[in-house]
């Protein structure tokens, strides 16, 4: 599709659509809604999020996001090479399973 078929698609011109196809500028929102609209896509796809790679932390208490943090953060970091775990590792599982162990009794 050209750049003037959907600016026209999209109400805007072909100029704007060149701008934003080579980061000269950076479409709004409602920009970003009506192209995925009009390509049947998530704002996620269009922007190129992968879920995949997301970890979603709704509906945790804020003990449970920071245990979840520093566990990202600690095998992110690659610090280990030996094949058991860090002290650290070993702590971040020890909350994890205080954490679930006490979610799993309420």
């Amino acid at each position: 599709m050209s750049q003037a078929a959907l600016g026209k698609k999209i109400n805007r011109s072909k100029s704007v659509i060149c701008a934003y196809e080579n980061n000269l500028r950076i479409p709004p929102l409602e920009v970003l809604t009506d192209i995925a609209v009009f390509f049947n896509v998530s704002l996620d796809y269009l922007v190129g999020i992968d879920k995949e790679e997301m970890v979603s932390v709704d509906g945790l208490s804020n003990e449970q996001k920071e245990i979840i943090h520093a566990m990202i953060h600690e095998f992110k970091s690659g610090t280990s090479n030996c094949p058991g775990l860090t002290a650290q590792q070993q702590d971040i599982l020890n909350k994890l399973m205080v954490e679930f162990y006490r979610k799993h009794k309420q």
